[in-house]
């Protein structure tokens, strides 16, 4: 049963919304803070009633109702047993609002976008559970900047706490989101949960022995609460994921936040770190981030790029919050580097930090041909055809010409070892890349022409497509395996093969001039100190 409000305030004799009139008053003249004229008024108003204050940020009333658990009526509009949406109600229109447009995702979406209210001054009828309340909130001065808080009347002290309690609550766990720390501030990112839920172990191409190693030191962390205990020793772990970009790092890390999420009966929350830029430093940022990482424990806290993210400056706070004097109990650390060398010392050998570490180096040729038997199931290949390939495919090039309108790619299984051969030395990435690059042209209709695909493949036309597919098969054959030559016989009926072969060209390519960029990087000369004319410095280039 409903507690009906002790008293309603008297009808104003000089105004209909006396509230809204001191609000308008303080703003429309020099206002230090507008706390000091509202508590005033309010409590004048209604003397019978309790009053709290609290920062919405604190505890989002709205956002509580919206979701809901509870409901928000305009007041003197709607009665207040009939639930609505506050957002979107029309009679909000009594109430001080900015009308905002936010357009949609993206263009090709069939939504035109939608309409939101900004409060600036909302007068509601507030109903949770048994209890009724009288909500204000405001938009007002306070001190130096504007703040919007709540105003929140109900029948006692420990109605009102119940209610801010639950709604803080609410407002502070996770649903379906995760939590990205950026730009010095923390924000619930609903869109990367999504993406996060679309990856899997089973799209990570490992060696089985570290995958079933990774998701083992995962597992027994946050199912070892009591050992740690038993044994006296702080219930967390550091892991660094390290190695070459593009192979596997960013994606086992999806998987374990995917796998995460899932824990029954309490979902595992994880908190990614995108930068340290802040207005108030990077120092205040690490404070920050380690304080949130707590009060979520037992949860996963992700450092991409960890070299780049934990700098000079910044090295020994960090270090501090991660085995200083708080505890850090609950909180598995995974940092993610492209150049281990770059990491401190104390970072990358101090057992108690970062204890575990996992290269994810390019893939071997076994590896190569698991992600490209990957490719075939994400094209939907259709292996009861497998049979009969041999048997078809000298009709293959007539069958890609004559179906030029058929969308489906012939990729059969006997393709993935000639294309893992011939991209030694690619990393994952990069063999993404080849297949996006062959599917786009396919797409385009580029396909089936002998011209070169792209325009960067200008850089690879000196080479000699059937001479270059013979020396990399050449190379491969007695180093890792190779494949059979009589098995390549025919493979040019496949379109995909054709066009996976000249993608390939160009990448590597692309390749060998970033290695010999690189070579001519690091062979630049030392710049001693002392030296005329130069700036003392250990090199040129800070690696």
């Amino acid at each position: 049963m409903r507690t009906p409000l002790a008293m309603r305030p008297a009808p104003s004799a000089t105004a209909d919304e006396p509230i809204y009139d001191a609000f308008c008053n303080n703003s429309s003249a020099p206002r230090i803070n507008s706390n000091v004229v509202l508590t005033s008024a309010l409590r004048k108003e209604y003397p019978n009633l309790h009053l709290t204050i609290t920062p919405t940020y604190s505890s989002n009333l709205l956002g509580f109702a919206s979701a809901g658990h509870a409901s928000a009526l305009p007041a003197s509009t709607t009665p207040s047993s009939i639930p609505i949406d506050f957002v979107t109600c029309d009679a909000l229109s009594s109430n001080l609002k900015w009308r905002r447009y936010i357009p949609p995702l993206n263009r090709f979406s069939s939504s035109p976008g939608v309409l939101v209210d900004d409060v600036k001054f909302g007068h509601y009828i507030y109903t949770w559970r048994e209890y009724e309340y009288i909500l204000y909130v405001v938009e007002g001065a306070h001190g130096l900047y504007d703040e919007e808080v709540s105003y929140l009347l109900g029948p006692s002290a420990a109605a009102n706490d119940a209610l801010l309690l639950a709604a803080g609550s609410y407002r502070h766990a996770l649903h379906q989101e995760i939590l990205v720390f950026n730009n010095g501030q923390w924000s619930k990112n609903h869109k990367l949960w999504q993406e996060v839920q679309k990856s899997n172990w089973d799209d990570v191409i490992l060696a089985e022995k570290m995958k079933k190693t990774i998701k083992g030191e995962m597992e027994k962390f946050f199912g070892s609460e009591e050992r740690y205990k038993r044994l006296k020793v702080p219930w967390k772990r550091g892991i660094i994921y390290y190695g070459p970009p593009g192979n596997g790092k960013t994606i086992s890390i999806k998987a374990m936040m995917h796998t995460l999420s899932l824990y029954s009966p309490n979902p595992i929350p994880s908190l990614y770190v995108r930068s340290l830029t802040s207005f108030y430093g990077p120092e205040y940022s690490i404070q920050s981030i380690f304080r949130q990482a707590r009060s979520q424990a037992p949860c996963l806290l992700v450092f991409e790029d960890l070299d780049s993210l934990v700098t000079d400056r910044v090295r020994s706070y960090f270090l501090n919050e991660v085995d200083g004097l708080e505890s850090n109990d609950g909180i598995l650390m995974v940092g993610s580097t492209n150049h281990l060398e770059r990491l401190d010392p104390g970072i990358r050998k101090r057992p108690s930090r970062f204890d575990r570490k996992f290269l994810f180096d390019l893939p071997d040729e076994h590896e190569r041909i698991l992600y490209c038997e990957y490719w075939r199931r994400k094209l939907g290949a259709d292996d009861n055809n497998n049979n009969n390939e041999k048997n078809t495919r000298e009709g293959k090039a007539k069958q890609s010409d004559k179906d030029d309108d058929d969308p489906d790619i012939e990729f059969p299984h006997l393709l993935c070892k000639p294309i893992a051969s011939i991209t030694r030395d690619f990393s994952f990435a990069y063999i993404q890349e080849a297949f996006v690059a062959s599917l786009l042209a396919i797409a385009a209709d580029e396909g089936a022409s002998d011209d070169i695909i792209t325009d960067e493949a200008a850089m690879g036309a000196k080479l000699d497509s059937e001479d270059y597919l013979a020396s990399r098969l050449q190379y491969t054959k007695g180093q890792v395996g190779g494949w059979d030559e009589d098995e390549g016989k025919g493979l040019d009926g496949y379109l995909l093969w054709r066009v996976m072969k000249k993608q390939v060209r160009v990448l590597r390519e692309e390749l060998e001039d970033e290695e010999m960029d690189d070579v001519e990087i690091h062979e630049l000369p030392t710049v001693r100190a002392g030296d005329e004319g130069h700036q003392a410095e250990s090199s040129v280039l800070d690696f």
